[in-house]
């Protein structure tokens, strides 16, 4: 029989701010141990760290020389990371952000699952909802990767809000040039686009447990939307909840977690991940926190 000790071992782990509750370490391992691997997965955590992307270079230089095969990247690093890579996979560079780096053979290579990852979401969990007009809020390296999921799930028009207009307009002339004039563009009246859109997507950081609150005024939604969210911890966020009372039907962010989770696991491992077996462990432990 083999030993716990005997299976093969890979070390991964998690780069970002504030990911004491993120259940990627939990999902990698349990993954891992059903398919006969040692898989040890850890957070890299910037805050308790007090250190912000600047010490990117560091930390990946220090988990090459620890032996590391792989590292997830999250915010606010996602893009940061990427001047650092000695190779960025077609997607990843198209979309401007990496969240998996495999580090093999004295290189670090970049992909991005979080554009695969919500799109498997989206078709299982709002497979037949209206896609004509769509807004997005935040344009970050999450961001990009939704949108071009988007409007790879055939969304006509992606109106993107974001705290920084030049980041949400250099996000919408990127995609206008990938996927067509008119198909993308920077919203310049948030609640009159709100008003006139079959669907809502939030790609901000708003409504995170050590983030509160809704990232627009819940008075804006209206039943005639979908709203979809990409945080998970809380999986009902302030905005779910809102957009729930006035019967939206709503998408939270597991489905983006866990099949991104699966493309990194893939990566990481070489192995084929069992998707369906990985979403039953993220739902129970969904269950065990609320």
């Amino acid at each position: 029989m083999t030993t716990w000790d005997q299976r093969p071992a890979i070390l991964a782990g998690l780069i970002g701010q504030g990911i004491q509750a993120s259940r990627t370490p939990a999902m990698h391992e349990r993954e891992g141990a059903e398919q006969g691997l040692r898989l040890i997965y850890r957070l890299i955590d910037l805050d308790p760290l007090r250190l912000g992307p600047q010490a990117l270079p560091e930390l990946l230089t220090a988990a090459e020389r620890m032996g590391f095969q792989g590292l997830n990247i999250t915010f606010p690093c996602k893009q940061a990371v990427l001047p650092l890579l000695h190779e960025i996979s077609p997607e990843a560079r198209a979309l401007g952000a990496v969240n998996t780096v495999v580090l093999r053979d004295g290189r670090r290579i970049g992909h991005n699952t979080d554009c695969s990852g919500f799109a498997e979401g989206f078709a299982r969990g709002l497979p037949d909802v209206p896609r004509a007009r769509v807004v997005q809020l935040g344009a970050g390296g999450a961001g990009a990767a939704v949108a071009h999921a988007l409007l790879e799930q055939g969304v006509q028009r992606l109106s993107i809000s974001d705290t920084d207009p030049g980041r949400a307009a250099a996000l919408a002339e990127s995609l206008a040039a990938r996927f067509g004039a008119g198909r993308a563009e920077a919203c310049d009246d948030l609640q009159g686009e709100v008003a006139a859109a079959d669907g809502l997507v939030n790609c901000t950081p708003v409504g995170m447990a050590k983030l509160p609150g809704t990232p627009l005024p819940v008075e804006w939604l209206h039943p005639g939307l979908w709203v979809a969210e990409i945080v998970y911890f809380p999986l009902e966020t302030a905005l779910l909840r809102a957009a729930r009372a006035l019967g939206c039907r709503t998408l939270d962010g597991g489905g983006m977690a866990v099949f991104q989770a699966v493309g990194a696991f893939r990566l990481f491992t070489g192995r084929e991940p069992d998707a369906d077996r990985m979403l039953r462990h993220f739902a129970a432990m969904s269950e065990e926190a609320a």
